[in-house]
Parts: structure tokens; sequence; C-alpha cells
């Protein structure tokens, strides 16, 4: 599998044993997309974002860890919406954002806590609402393989794999020809999981924030080159693709970055002060 990185400057190919392998069993190379030259042996991974990104994503337990963080993530969107709920009858008599710095101090930490939340709350639904959605994309993909793709491919089911395999490139221009104003985001081989067994899978991309987002799948017949399915991706999918970078901050680069660290860093005040309130009273 080929996908070019950001700056076009560049091609990253993941390869395996076989098609058969686990994903963290792949070996990623990046090349040079002019000359053909290695440029990483992708072996520069930092250990402590890889063991950060895995306790995230899915608790270092795979399916059922990422089902239990989907469970979280609804009592997580619970628990905000009570608290929005709960905030009018609260704080109806103060001003907004009142803070009774000569109250007891249980009132202090309400009002702290109370100011927090209110103040991004707007984020707090945004990144849990796309949190939960992430923690299905393994199962959206699946779905998707097992109804879309297999539509796509079920004219060929019965027939001989192919013997020789047409060119890699024409494929590319190919679909970017059926596709114009697109860029490419990926080409699976035939074999892999996102082509089938007959088929270059070719993904394109849009050119503008939003549609670099999406993507658009192609099936060209590897043994002759001739394009044999096209379609768009369902709803469920393009809302998956949209979710992620926006539940990371990915939309707009460093600033926006920063800007959701700040915000995760706010939210942890909101559970810090929800927890001291909770022992106060108990």
């Amino acid at each position: 599998m080929t996908e070019p990185l950001e700056d076009n400057n560049t091609v990253s190919v993941t390869m395996g044993a076989s098609t058969a392998v686990p994903a963290d069993s792949m070996h990623l190379v990046v090349l040079d997309a002019h000359t053909a030259q290695v440029v990483d042996h992708g072996s520069q991974s930092s250990a402590i974002l890889d063991f950060i990104l895995d306790l995230h994503t899915d608790l270092f337990l795979g399916s059922a860890g990422r089902l239990f963080l989907a469970v979280m993530a609804v009592l997580f969107l619970a628990a905000t919406v009570s608290g929005v709920v709960l905030y009018g009858p609260f704080t109806r008599r103060l001003p907004f954002g009142s803070m009774r710095v000569a109250a007891a101090r249980r009132v202090r930490w309400l009002d702290l806590h109370n100011l927090l939340g209110i103040t991004t709350v707007a984020w707090v639904l945004v990144v849990g609402v796309t949190g939960g959605i992430n923690t299905l994309g393994n199962f959206v993909a699946g779905y998707w393989q097992s109804t879309e793709l297999a539509a796509m491919i079920a004219p060929y089911r019965d027939k001989p794999l192919p013997q020789t395999l047409s060119s890699v490139q024409a494929a590319v221009r190919l679909a970017r020809r059926e596709v114009p104003g697109t860029n490419l985001s990926t080409v699976a081989f035939p074999g892999t999981p996102f082509a089938g067994k007959h088929h270059y899978g070719v993904y394109l991309r849009g050119n503008t924030p939003l549609t670099s987002r999406l993507l658009k799948p192609l099936l060209i017949d590897a043994e002759t080159g001739q394009l044999t399915a096209k379609r768009e991706m369902p709803w469920y999918v393009k809302c998956l693709f949209i979710s992620e970078p926006l539940h990371f901050g990915d939309y707009g680069g460093m600033p926006l970055k920063l800007l959701w660290a700040v915000f995760d860093l706010v939210t942890i005040g909101v559970l810090i002060s929800g927890l001291w309130l909770w022992r106060l009273r108990s």
C-alpha cells in the first residue's frame, strides 16, 4: 500500500510478509517521490507517543477497548449535558463568571468548576462526540468493506487471479482523469483489504480543507488497467473521516493544536474540581 505524504514530495510504502499480517507487523518505508530514494525506514517513531496513542485509542485491548471507550464517551457526554442542565439553577442569581472568593472553600471550588465547565462546554461536546465516533473506526471500516467494497468487487468474485499486473502509475492517472480536481491519497494493491484480489484500489481526496479529509474510492482492474467501479463513500464513513482530525485538532495546523491543548488542560481542571467537590460533599 502506498500513500503520498502531505508535502507531496514523499511517498510512504507499507509492506508486510503477506497481505494477512496484522498492521503492527507491517514495515513503513518513506521514499522521495522524485528520485525513488529511501529517505526514512520508518524507525524513528516515538515509543512514548505510540504508547500514549494506543492507550488513548483502545487501552491495549483492541476491539474490546474501543467498545469500552465508546461507552465511556456516551457517559462523558451524559455528564456534560447534565452539567449544563444544572448550571442554570445553580447560577441564576449570579452574574456570568462570578467567583465568590470570600465564600467558603466549597463555594469557591463550585464557582471555579462552573466557570471552567460552561466556558468549554462547546469544545467538550465536539471532542466527546468525535471521540465516540472515532472509537468505532475499525467497525465502520469493516462494515464498509463487507458491504460497499464487496459490492464493487462482486463481478470479479469467480474470476481467476491476475497473472500480470498493469502499471500502477497508469491506474493513478486514469483515476485522476475520472475525478478531476483531486489528489492521490492511497493506492491499495491486489490482495489487500481495501482493494480485493483483482484490483488496484485508488483512493483520491479533495484539495480543500474539508474535502482533503474525504476519500473517493476507485477500483482499477490490476491486469487490464481498466476502471471497473467508483462510488462516493457513505455518510457514516464521511462522518468518521471528518471527526478524526476535528477530535485531534488537525484542521488548523499547530495554532489549533495548541488551542486544543489549552482546552484539554482546562477540561482536566473541570474534572479535578468536580472530584474535589464530590470529596468535600462526602
